[in-house]
């Protein structure tokens, strides 16, 4: 069951690592997932521009008036600079961000400068920083979160003109970015700095160019998703690296929040709970904004130290310990590094959060379905024991000789419960709220069902075996193979009790599981060929029945599945 899981979950775009994690899906109480790329389609498009001009002015990135057409080139050369994608025609290769400011600018004039040096983007500095040049004249190119740049920059380039970035340009330039964010635009700032020689600091003494705001639109089939989780009992948190204005709005898009007042906090809210109305509240709230890898790390911890079941998703080499953490580690397949698939129990092959959704709920169709034919083969095997152990203790004859029990184990239980293993979605899984975390494959319900199903199928045995030898006056041979015979179809009949809870018993999943019926035709077709083929029937020490034993094989046979019908289903 695990391993035919595993195979649906790949033609879902879901490739698992580790064949336990099909278990713990199912399992599963919150989702903690990155907003870019899967919640997003990670397709960015710059399409405004804030440029100094006496002051911040924001046009659209395709209507640049022409008195800013100096101001738009030396932003976007910048983005430019300090970028490692590359183009090759309309194709990019890269970081879907950068392939975006590489597309912004693609008609510039002029050739790239030599790089002489990079500093990489820093998860904690939220910066980048390339160095351009030769000595004597050398420039740096910066890019990265507007409020980070800002604390690095000591003028801004108005019209030409480097003015001193005081506190109240600070905050216009700041408000500018708040405004972008607001409306879902992921805000990159750019600044630049020349110099004569290599500087100890690249990122110190800049000067402001401009913002840069990209739009990444929402996947499509976000808000569906999250909405079945929601119904699934399934908490869905979004983590993300941007800000808490872009972070609000995409959530309130795909109706992960409600209203402006919901609660969307920075990740240093996880190190300092105590600042945002303790830990219980800060582990409620549905968005964290501006995360680093650290406080993913810490999220994952204390939800599980609260009992849940978490799901984490990474891409980067930084996220590898909380993915390695969380109980179902989840790495981008597209843009997601080897370290963080090594370190991942499963692997987006479409980084798309639907596809999580549908791991979440086929981790459940495979719990269910080990829970039904567990339920299925206990309660058969019981009644056999039941059946014989109880003719005995009556000091009747046997009603079943131990060949015809060894052919009951290996063909009327076998089929019937691969069939059940082998069970498709039928929509209802993700209906109600996930199991508890650590409840066994059986619980004490399960085990009433077991004994209650084994009774159900041993009475009707046992009356058909009495039935026979008493009004029909049959010979005490032709009352084992009644008692075989019923035994055999009510277990085969029994298959139907385990519906999933709640469903229509002509129409469920088990109805609609082309397996079982056609479990149900081989081992017809098998008990057929142990009564009527003379070979095997000699072996088993069985005769055709009469029409009259037939009619009372039948009645007694279906009546554990009217008893069952009146039970809720076991899984």
């Amino acid at each position: 069951s695990l391993a035919r899981g595993m195979h649906r979950m790949a033609r879902r775009n879901a490739l698992i690592n580790r064949l336990a994690a099909v278990e713990t899906l199912g399992a599963t109480t919150v989702i903690c997932t990155d907003k870019t790329g899967t919640l997003t389609e990670n397709r960015l498009t710059v399409t405004h521009l804030v440029l100094p001009d006496a002051g911040p002015r924001e046009v659209p990135a395709d209507a640049v008036p022409a008195q800013l057409a100096a101001a738009r080139a030396r932003l976007l050369e910048v983005g430019r600079l300090c970028n490692n994608a590359a183009l090759h025609g309309e194709q990019g290769l890269g970081d879907p961000l950068e392939v975006a400011l590489l597309q912004a600018a693609r008609d510039l004039p002029g050739a790239d400068c030599a790089r002489v040096a990079e500093e990489p983007f820093d998860p904690v500095r939220r910066l980048m920083a390339t160095v351009h040049g030769a000595p004597g004249a050398y420039r740096v190119a910066v890019k990265g979160a507007p409020e980070a740049v800002l604390a690095c920059c000591a003028a801004v380039l108005e019209n030409g003109v480097a003015q001193p970035l005081d506190a109240a340009r600070r905050r216009q330039w700041l408000a500018a970015n708040e405004a972008l964010a607001a409306r879902g635009l992921r805000v990159l700032a750019m600044a630049q700095r020349e110099c004569t020689a290599l500087p100890a600091d690249a990122c110190a003494d800049l000067v402001l160019l401009g913002l840069v705001g990209l739009m990444d639109p929402p996947r499509a089939d976000v808000a569906a998703a999250i909405a079945a989780c929601r119904g699934a009992g399934i908490r869905v948190v979004m983590v993300t690296g941007d800000q808490l204005a872009t972070a609000r709005y995409v959530a309130q898009t795909l109706g992960l929040i409600d209203g402006d007042q919901a609660p969307v906090l920075p990740g240093a809210a996880l190190d300092c709970p105590q600042d945002y109305g303790g830990e219980a509240a800060v582990l409620a709230a549905p968005v964290f904004a501006r995360v680093s890898p650290e406080q993913k790390m810490t999220l994952v911890q204390r939800l599980q130290a609260r009992g849940e079941v978490v799901a984490m998703t990474g891409d980067g080499v930084n996220d590898a310990p909380a993915l390695k953490q969380a109980d179902i580690g989840i790495a981008m397949g597209r843009r997601g590094t080897q370290v963080a698939r090594e370190a991942a129990a499963m692997v987006l092959r479409d980084d798309a959060f639907s596809s999580i959704v549908a791991a979440v709920a086929q981790g459940r169709v495979i719990f269910g379905n080990i829970r039904r034919f567990a339920v299925y083969l206990l309660s058969c095997n019981l009644s056999e024991v039941l059946v014989v152990g109880l003719a005995t203790l009556a000091g009747g004859p046997l009603p079943l000789l131990p060949l015809q029990i060894l052919f009951l184990n290996l063909v009327t239980d076998v089929f019937p419960a691969l069939a059940l293993g082998a069970g498709e979605a039928d929509g209802s899984e993700m209906r109600h709220p996930p199991r508890p975390p650590g409840e066994p494959i059986l619980t004490r319900a399960h085990w009433r069902a077991v004994v209650a199903y084994g009774l159900a199928i041993t009475a009707a045995t046992l009356l058909a075996f009495a039935l026979a030898l008493g009004p029909l006056a049959s010979t005490p041979q032709q009352a084992v193979v009644v008692a075989f015979l019923t035994l055999a179809l009510a277990q085969l009949w029994h298959v139907f009790n385990m519906r999933p809870a709640g469903s229509d018993w002509l129409r469920n999943g088990i109805t609609r599981n082309p397996y079982v019926w056609g479990a149900l035709g081989l081992c017809l077709g098998l008990l057929g060929v142990a009564v009527y083929w003379p070979p095997l029937a000699g072996v088993l020490h069985l005769a055709p029945p009469g029409a009259a034993q037939w009619g009372l094989i039948l009645a007694a046979s279906v009546l554990p599945l009217l008893a069952g019908l009146r039970r809720r289903t076991t899984a």
